[in-house]
Formats: C-alpha cells, sequence, structure tokens
C-alpha cells in the first residue's frame, strides 16, 4: 500500500508508525490503538485508512521501523569497516548511540515489544539479526583482504560472536542502565580479532 500513498500519505503514515512506535516503548503491546491515535493526532477513519487490517499490520510496520533504526544508526560506521581505527569508531558510535537511547533503545523494543507479537514482527527480527550479522562479516573480511588477517581467519564465527556480544550488552545495560557489559562485549571481540592479526613486518 505504502508504495500506491502520495507523498503526503507516506508522510502521514510514517507519523504514524513513529508515534506508534513511541508508545509501545512506553506501554508495551498493551497500548491501545486509542493511545496510538492520540499520540498521532489521526481519526480512526485516517488510522485504518492507512492500516485497515488493524493492530497487527501497524505492529509489523513498526517492527520494521524499529529494525531499519537499529542499523541505520550505526550507519555510515557499520558499512567501512576496513581497519582497525574504524573499528574503534564504530564501537564508540555504538555505546554512545545506545547508552544515550537508554530505554527508547529500537533494539530493546524491538525484541522485547513489537518482536514478541507475531509471526511477522518476528521475521523481521529475523532478518534484522541476518542482516546485521553480515554487515559484521563484511566489516572483517575488509580487514583480512587488507592483509590484517591471515586468509584463514573464521570470519563467520567473528561475526555471530560479535553480535552476541552487542545483544547481550544491550540487555544487561538495559536492566541497569550501565554499558559496562556492552563495552566489554566489544572491546573483548575486537581484541580477540587483533590477536589473529598479521604480523607488521
Amino acid at each position: 500500500m505504502t508504495a500506491a500513498l502520495t507523498a503526503k500519505g507516506r508522510a502521514t503514515r510514517a507519523r504514524i508508525v513513529e508515534s506508534a512506535a513511541l508508545v509501545l516503548r512506553e506501554s508495551g503491546v498493551s497500548a491501545t490503538l486509542d493511545d496510538i491515535r492520540q499520540r498521532s493526532g489521526t481519526s480512526k477513519s485516517q488510522l485504518f485508512h492507512y492500516f485497515p487490517e488493524g493492530k497487527d499490520q501497524l505492529l509489523l510496520a513498526i517492527a520494521q521501523y524499529e529494525a531499519d533504526r537499529v542499523l541505520d544508526d550505526q550507519q555510515p560506521y557499520l558499512g567501512c569497516l576496513d581497519t582497525w581505527d574504524a573499528w574503534y569508531r564504530w564501537r564508540d558510535v555504538v555505546v554512545a548511540r545506545y547508552e544515550a537511547q537508554g530505554d527508547t533503545c529500537p533494539l530493546g523494543a524491538l525484541f522485547h515489544q513489537v518482536g514478541r507479537s507475531t509471526p511477522g514482527a518476528r521475521a523481521i527480527v529475523v532478518e534484522l539479526l541476518r542482516a546485521w550479522q553480515e554487515h559484521l562479516a563484511a566489516g572483517v573480511r575488509a580487514v583480512r583482504d587488507n592483509g590484517l588477517l591471515p586468509a584463514s581467519y573464521d570470519v563467520d564465527t567473528a561475526a555471530a560472536a560479535l553480535l552476541a556480544g552487542i545483544q547481550g550488552g544491550v540487555s544487561i545495560m538495559l536492566a541497569t542502565g550501565r554499558p559496562g557489559h556492552l563495552e566489554a562485549a566489544l572491546d573483548w571481540s575486537i581484541a580477540r580479532m587483533r590477536e589473529g592479526a598479521v604480523p607488521v613486518r
């Protein structure tokens, strides 16, 4: 439906989705359509015009919105992990973003709120994790191709460990309000990669 909308219609739909995402971060999936209408300033007829299938369709749109935010918030750093300095710049951005977002973290909202609500939303979570791990794997390949890691380096395992570390670190940070575990997970993972680096001659 989105492709057939006018520019104004796309803007209205985007406003509804963004407002709904904020409501869900605050209230969870128990939030009602009336809560979302009030936050977005839309009428019931307008809401159902853009989401005729109701709340489940809106939840899918929110899941996609939150998934897009997770990756977009790491750019352009996530897309150019070709030196060790680039990896540390990305690391600093990841920690700073999640620390600043706190309870409004899109990753937390996606995993703990929207992602558990419908099979479609869960599929979006799975796709996010796949794409994120592939970005990380591309970064490991880039430093390998630049001669900083041996050709035999296990790219996929390194990327999987990085992603798992981020997930765990963010979960603990959301529970405690402290970024130390996220910082430790990223620092340890990057240090492990550098332990396998090709010696400089």
